[in-house]
């Protein structure tokens, strides 16, 4: 107690007794948020709580970490599976299965989730028409034998769900797996050998189709770039071999600079891209959802007309960022609702189209960021449409339909010419690799994955020159903490939400309104498209 004299007495203090060390360090008061403290989230900094995620080699928990739920009848199926053992989806030949005894409830029902997509649209016959329901089964085959990679995958179905129900406690898992992955694929890393190249692969893949700032995404694109060189000798033996047979080995991962597009050209590729989008917009009258998102399409390349021409990598990374994550989630969305397949395939070959049509204007970025992995499903779109077209008269409708798929059919064609011809000039000129370097791989810190670390907002033209931003992890400047900045997670509009209950991130970090999803009915197709 103080005696007379000596000043006021000093104020009760509450220590933080489990506080990060990064917070102990700078001498101030963590608030013990996990798996990030807001205090290292408001100066982008590393918190070494996303290290104690993953500590426990068994995947250690977080005591906030809560149960996901799903229908009844998904709830059964997972709980028969848990009984029995027997993998709930022969048909998608996972070999070795998922032994259910070595995961958790929540982690079965991750598993469950993207394997029940990936089951259904093989069924549809339409998996090939997304970017990576289709490589599930390989994935889930080689997770049951590298946890980094069920991890990678876990990380991978949370952060889908985060998306569609718009929920902050799957981003939270979203980000454990993702970490504990991370670290896993490091470790192996180092001892990396024909055993383990599969496994590195599909965890790098997986974790870079989650990355969020332009030096991850990078840094996992030249890792990936230089397995796959290593691994020419023995390609035929991995079960991703159509998967290297398609990529682009001798241009690296930091393609060489090209000269960025003057103004008329930039106005031209996006006015042609708007024009294509209002044309199937008109055409989609009934079809309420088909509807709404080529509406969110079209707000979008509206917005980047009016915005400043991108000029660095981290710029042209935040101008593609809402596009990329739409491409890998709105196609799921739209292919497994019950009504015809054509209304959702006309929408989704404008979307691929639209990420290799705006792919020259992004120079930095090269064509594996949006445009390369665009292609391969809109080509398998195109083939189905021009079946369809085949085996039917042409009716007014097919000659409408007909007129749509030209602007994709053309960016298709156009795209994989030039691929062509840039992979030959690159045999011509360049050796591969012979080996794999752990540096190489040593890429993105575990604090990247944290999704406070989220892309800048467009800046209009007409908006004055801006103060200077944090680097590639900048973080909006209304983002003061982690909650906050895992919503940009979550982007949706999600189904289950009435628009008056919804805003998100991407709403508020780009400057216009998503609109109000109202779901419910859809007009039946016409017959064509059954």
């Amino acid at each position: 107690m103080a005696g007379q004299g000596t000043g006021p007495s000093r104020r009760s203090h509450t220590k933080s007794r489990k506080g990060c060390k990064t917070c102990k360090r700078r001498h101030i008061r963590c608030d013990e948020t996990f798996p990030q403290c807001r205090n290292c989230t408001k100066h982008q900094v590393r918190c070494d709580y996303m290290e104690n995620v993953g500590s426990d080699s068994e995947g250690q928990s977080s005591p906030e970490q809560p149960n996901i739920s799903f229908s009844p009848g998904t709830e059964s199926r997972i709980d028969l599976w848990q009984q029995t053992g027997s993998f709930p989806y022969p048909g998608l030949q996972v070999f070795p299965p998922p032994q259910t005894h070595e995961y958790s409830k929540n982690e079965l029902r991750l598993i469950h989730h993207l394997s029940a997509i990936s089951n259904d649209l093989m069924a549809k016959g339409t998996s090939n028409l997304t970017i990576w329901t289709a490589k599930i089964p390989k994935f889930l085959s080689i997770a049951a034998s590298y946890p980094y990679v069920m991890h990678a995958l876990l990380s991978f179905s949370a952060n889908h769900l985060a998306w569609s129900r718009s929920s902050s406690e799957t981003r939270n898992l979203h980000i454990q797996h993702g970490t504990i992955a991370l670290r896993g694929l490091h470790e192996a890393i180092g001892g990396f050998s024909h055993a383990n190249a599969d496994a590195v692969l599909a965890a790098s893949l997986l974790l870079l189709w989650q990355a969020t700032d332009w030096r991850s995404w990078s840094s996992l694109r030249a890792g990936i770039q230089s397995v796959l060189s290593a691994m020419q000798s023995w390609k035929h033996e991995s079960i991703f071999a159509e998967y290297i047979n398609e990529e682009d080995l001798f241009v690296g991962a930091y393609p060489s600079r090209r000269p960025s597009l003057d103004s008329a050209d930039r106005n031209t590729i996006l006015s042609n891209t708007v024009q294509a989008s209002q044309r199937l917009q008109r055409f989609l009258g009934g079809h309420e959802t088909e509807s709404y998102w080529i509406g969110q399409l079209l707000q979008y390349l509206q917005r980047l007309d009016m915005s400043n021409a991108a000029q660095t990598p981290d710029e042209q990374y935040s101008h593609l960022y809402l596009l990329r994550k739409w491409l890998f989630w709105v196609p799921t969305l739209l292919l497994e609702r019950p009504a015809g397949q054509g209304p959702s395939m006309l929408v989704l070959s404008h979307f691929y189209a639209t990420a290799l049509a705006l792919e020259p204007l992004y120079p930095d970025l090269g064509s594996a960021f949006c445009a390369r992995i665009a292609l391969s499903p809109l080509e398998q779109i195109i083939s189905v449409t021009d079946a369809m077209q085949s085996q039917h008269t042409m009716d007014q409708n097919s000659v409408e339909i007909a007129a749509l798929m030209q602007f994709p059919q053309q960016l298709a064609l156009g795209f994989r010419n030039r691929l062509l011809q840039s992979q030959q000039m690159a045999m011509q000129q360049a050796s591969p690799m012979l080996g794999v370097n752990p540096d190489t791989l040593s890429y993105t810190s575990i604090g990247n994955l944290s999704p406070a670390f989220a892309p800048s907002p467009l800046h209009a033209a007409q908006t004055p020159t801006q103060t200077s931003h944090a680097s590639y992890l900048e973080v909006p400047a209304s983002q003061s903490g982690f909650t906050y900045g895992t919503q940009s997670w979550g982007v949706a509009p999600s189904p289950g939400f009435p628009p008056q209950q919804y805003v998100t991130q991407d709403e508020q970090l780009y400057g216009y309104s998503l609109g109000g999803f109202r779901g419910g009915f859809v007009a039946s197709p016409a017959p064509i498209w059954t």
